[in-house]
């Protein structure tokens, strides 16, 4: 069926008398050109041929509607295609539906986060499934949190908040101890806090990619007889190259032996705590004292997504807290932009909350096993070959390279291998981890089948006869 003409012109804002029908229809053929850009995924490689710009400056009269779609379609043309089967590079999976339509009925509502009175009823649903995520993972009753624009802010919040818990008033000498692993973001939260970067201290990582526990005991020792603040240990729960998982439980008692503040980064593991099957990949998560969520990065909540729970939700208010003098009193447990760096928020709860209700407990167990199921298919394909050494988790990652090849050598083959699998529409990244370039594959995504795997393989193994 030929869609609907387009409406001449459309209003800035929607008639608040009655139906908009102009705005009803655009909005009815912006998704119609949405929803054919997604469908037609697999007939177009995941990276775009050429990056497009269409005109930046805004004309002296507005557009209307047509030239207006017209230039959404050429964005969409230049867009990376998360829902093609051979998008396997980053931790961006193709969105959930149910998130996609409460990512436009949020935009529609246009509540503000900050205070109960500008989203008397979205509030209560944020701090409730904050709460419900929480107790998920683990944290104990009462535990909560508040949402983020992504990992890198929940991180600096969590780090921000252990410095007032731990150690107010504790200046440059303050340090943070994470692994070697551990995410960038942890380097841009010590610049933030003012601290300078060595303050970030990393340790050494096992064999397994695992923070070395016996390293992080004799920091911990030293640091302690030196005088030194540590303001957190910060363990990992999915390290980027590998999905590596620190030894949480170790971990947790030794940051409780030394009242230390334990904060995990489990932006890219922490969905798999969410189901029973999976929960002991992260056993000892809920011993944390903060933790950051992103399902953005596995059960394809539309971006950005991107929580931030603690234990006790007490501290985020003694933390971030100013009085907000300009808005009516909390009716409830206090204003959400009392809660962490942001003051204005998006309704994105709604991504999460649909998302979920959309999939249900057995369908987040569904995604994530599918995730593991591919990533043991790609290593029983490419263990057998004893030329490659493989990095891998207990999560949905895997990172590979030639084991002989020196890092001159490994940077070729990879960039090398990287261009012949585009040629066949299978895109991987090239991450540089231990001083060799590396080609890295996130399983998580769910139109990927194992014909994709084996051709995958199939190209992998053959670029090693050339090297």
């Amino acid at each position: 069926m030929a869609p609907s003409p387009l409406p001449a012109s459309l209003a800035p804002f929607a008639d608040p008398l009655g139906l908009d029908t102009s705005l009803e229809e655009v909005l009815h053929q912006a998704a119609t050109l949405l929803c054919r850009w997604m469908g037609r995924a697999s007939s177009h490689p995941p990276l775009p041929g050429l990056s497009v710009l269409p005109a930046v400056e805004p004309e002296r009269e507005g557009l209307p509607p047509d030239r207006l779609l017209a230039d959404l379609q050429l964005v969409m043309e230049g867009a990376y295609q998360p829902a093609h089967p051979g998008a396997l590079a980053h931790l961006d999976p193709p969105p959930l539906t149910a998130s996609v339509v409460a990512d436009m009925i949020a935009a529609g509502l246009n509540n503000n986060l900050l205070a109960d009175e500008l989203s008397p009823s979205l509030r209560r649903l944020e701090r409730s499934l904050c709460g419900l995520i929480a107790q998920r993972l683990g944290l104990p009753a009462g535990a909560g949190g508040v949402p983020a624009s992504g990992g890198s802010l929940s991180n600096l919040m969590a780090l921000v908040t252990a410095r007032e818990q731990r150690c107010p008033g504790a200046g440059p000498e303050a340090v943070v101890l994470a692994s070697a692993d551990a995410h960038v973001s942890l380097d841009k939260a010590v610049r933030v806090m003012g601290l300078p970067p060595p303050a970030l201290h990393r340790l050494p990582v096992d064999d397994d990619g695992r923070m070395d526990i016996e390293a992080l005991e004799g920091q911990v020792t030293r640091l302690r007889r030196q005088g030194t603040p540590i303001i957190a240990v910060v363990a990992t729960a999915g390290t980027t190259v590998r999905g590596a998982v620190d030894p949480l439980l170790p971990v947790a008692r030794l940051c409780r032996a030394h009242d230390l503040w334990l904060h995990v980064d489990a932006a890219i593991g922490g969905a798999f705590a969410l189901v029973p099957r999976h929960r002991s990949r992260l056993a000892g998560l809920g011993a944390a004292d903060s933790i950051t969520f992103n399902p953005q990065k596995v059960i394809g909540i539309t971006k950005t997504s991107s929580l931030l729970l603690v234990a006790d939700p007490s501290t985020l208010q003694a933390t971030f807290a100013t009085g907000l003098p300009y808005m009516e009193p909390s009716w409830e447990g206090g204003h959400g932009g009392e809660e962490g760096l942001q003051g204005t928020r998006p309704a994105e709860i709604l991504k999460l909350w649909l998302g979920l209700r959309q999939l249900g407990w057995d369908g987040v167990d569904h995604l994530l096993e599918g995730a593991l199921r591919r990533r043991r298919q790609l290593v029983a394909l490419l263990a057998p070959d004893a030329r490659l050494l493989l990095r891998a988790g207990p999560l949905h990652l895997l990172a590979f390279r030639p084991r002989d090849l020196d890092p001159e050598a490994c940077a070729r083959w990879s960039q090398l291998t990287r261009q012949r699998l585009l040629e066949h529409r299978l895109m991987l990244s090239r991450p540089c981890y231990q001083g060799h370039h590396h080609l890295k594959a996130v399983l998580g995504n769910p139109h990927t089948r194992s014909g994709h795997l084996e051709q995958l393989a199939q190209l992998t193994l053959a670029s090693l006869n050339t090297f």
